[in-house]
């Protein structure tokens, strides 16, 4: 139930032709927000602008890639995006960080291998599979997202990725909880 201020009740007084415009040029000029309503003037509540994107809202994980970077990008068009950062670690690949993302001095974002370009990206705190999946999704959640998923022998839950039969998922699980997500290609050379 809502009272009428003084403006209101000067509204509900005025003739009705003027009342009528009135009333409609101040919602129209609150709406765009063009005017300050007159004192004492009733002011309708506005919608809450949506939040600004934080760093760690990190976004939709695959099915091509994420943070703008796509699976199968060689290592020159990755490094072109200026999305990445290189890593010191050895091995078969070469290892990178997502600069909106780093994964911490002993963790590595991507790889990008010779042959295949990027190759393997581990999902960032925060991303989230396009079926809603995310670190700290119950094992029930994965299954009830991923029916097909099946165990690996490295022991990851693994999936062919929904929307692209080139790269999997691959989930681990600890205490019946998601700990880990990443993406990679089925002929990736990176990693086990």
């Amino acid at each position: 139930m809502s009272v009428p201020n003084r403006a209101g009740k000067a509204a509900l007084a005025a003739p009705a032709g003027r009342r009528t415009a009135s009333a409609a040029v101040l919602v129209t000029a609150l709406a765009l927000g063009a005017v300050a309503a007159p004192a004492g003037a009733a002011v309708l509540p506005q919608p809450a602008a949506a939040p600004a994107a934080s760093a760690t809202a990190a976004g939709k994980f695959g099915p091509f890639g994420f943070g703008g970077v796509r699976l199968g990008m060689s290592a020159k068009k990755a490094k072109a995006t200026r999305k990445i950062v290189s890593k010191p670690v050895s091995g078969p690949c070469t290892a990178w960080d997502l600069k909106a993302y780093p994964s911490g001095a002993d963790s590595v974002g991507l790889y990008i291998s010779k042959k295949h370009g990027v190759a393997v990206i581990v999902a960032p705190k925060g991303a989230k599979t396009p079926r809603g999946i995310k670190v700290g999704s119950t094992g029930g959640q994965l299954k009830k997202a991923y029916p097909g998923i099946r165990r690996a022998a490295n022991g990851y839950a693994v999936i062919t990725v929904p929307g692209n039969a080139k790269a999997d998922y691959l989930f681990q699980l600890s205490r019946g909880r998601v700990s880990e997500m990443i993406l990679a290609l089925k002929s990736q050379d990176c990693v086990n």
